[in-house]
C-alpha cells in the first residue's frame, strides 16, 4: 500500500501503476474527515477534496487506511455555534464523535487512525467504534452541507495546532499567533473596521490577548520568510505569507490607535 501526503499527480500516478498491473496495491492511506470531503481544495488550493481520493480508491476496488478524521483536532475543536448545533442534535455524543462515525461509515474504509493524548479520548473513541453507529444519510447530508459549510464560512487559518512546523528556527510561535487570530475570528470579536461599533473594544482585546498568547519576540514581525516550515506544514499553509499577513494586520491596529 500507499500513504498519500503531496501533489495530486503522484496520486493519480501511483493508481495509473495500479491499473496498468505494474503494482497492485492492497491498500492506500489517505485524509478523510467531513470537511476535507468537499472543502479542502477551496481551504487550500494545493490540496485535494477527500471525495476525489476516496472515489478513486474505490472505483479500483482499494480499501481505504484513514488519518487525520479529526483533521488534527480541529473538528473536536469546532467553532462555538458549530459545537452547539452537534450537540443539539444529539446531546448523548461528543462533537468528536461525529467525525469518527463519518469516517468509519464510507464503505471500503478498513481502518481510521486517531491520534490520542487523554485517556477520555481513548474512551471517546472506544465509544465510536465498539460497536460503530454508522451514519446515517440524512446525518451524513447534515455534516457535508450544514455544518461543514458553516465551519468554511468562517475562513480562519487552516492551521490544526499540529506544531509540525515548530520549532521555528527563529523562534517564532507559529501555531500559537494562528490559534489566537482563529480564536477572536470564530467568536466574531475580529476589529475590522473603525466604523464599527465596537471596534475600538475588540481591538484592544486583539492586540491584549495577542501579547499574552506570544511572547513578542516570537510574534509574527520576526519571520524572516527563510520558507523552512513550510513542506512540515500537513495543511500545507503557506506560513511566511500568513504570517506577513498577520504582521501587517497587526500593525494597522497599532497605528489605529496612534491616529
Amino acid at each position: 500500500g500507499f500513504s498519500y501526503h503531496g501533489d495530486i499527480k503522484i496520486f493519480d500516478l501511483l493508481l495509473q501503476w495500479h491499473d496498468e498491473g505494474k503494482y497492485h496495491f492492497d491498500f492506500a492511506l489517505i485524509e478523510l474527515n467531513y470537511l476535507d470531503w468537499t472543502y479542502a481544495n477551496e481551504i487550500n488550493a494545493r490540496n485535494t477534496d477527500a471525495s476525489y481520493l476516496y472515489g478513486e480508491l474505490q472505483k479500483r476496488n482499494i480499501p481505504a487506511f484513514v488519518m487525520e478524521p479529526l483533521l488534527g483536532g480541529r473538528l473536536a475543536n469546532v467553532p462555538h455555534p458549530v459545537a452547539v448545533k452537534l450537540k443539539r442534535k444529539d446531546p448523548e455524543r461528543s462533537v468528536a464523535s461525529w467525525a469518527f462515525r463519518y469516517a468509519g461509515t464510507n464503505e471500503g474504509v478498513l481502518t481510521v487512525l486517531s491520534g490520542m493524548t487523554y485517556m477520555d479520548h481513548l474512551k471517546d473513541n472506544l465509544l465510536s467504534y465498539c460497536p460503530l453507529d454508522p451514519l446515517d444519510e440524512e446525518e451524513m447530508e447534515y455534516l457535508h452541507k450544514d455544518i461543514a459549510e458553516e465551519i468554511v464560512g468562517f475562513e480562519t487559518i487552516p492551521c490544526n495546532d499540529c506544531k509540525y512546523c515548530m520549532p521555528c528556527p527563529y523562534g517564532l510561535d507559529i501555531p500559537a499567533i494562528f490559534v489566537h487570530y482563529n480564536k477572536v475570528k470564530t467568536e466574531n470579536r475580529l476589529p475590522i473596521s473603525p466604523r464599527d461599533e465596537n471596534y475600538a473594544k475588540y481591538r484592544r482585546q486583539f492586540l491584549i490577548g495577542y501579547d499574552r498568547s506570544v511572547p513578542k519576540l516570537r510574534q509574527a514581525k520576526y519571520c524572516i520568510g527563510c520558507g523552512r516550515c513550510i513542506s512540515h506544514c500537513p495543511q500545507r499553509i503557506n506560513i511566511p505569507e500568513e504570517m506577513e499577513k498577520m504582521d501587517r494586520f497587526v500593525e494597522q491596529l497599532k497605528q489605529s490607535d496612534a491616529q
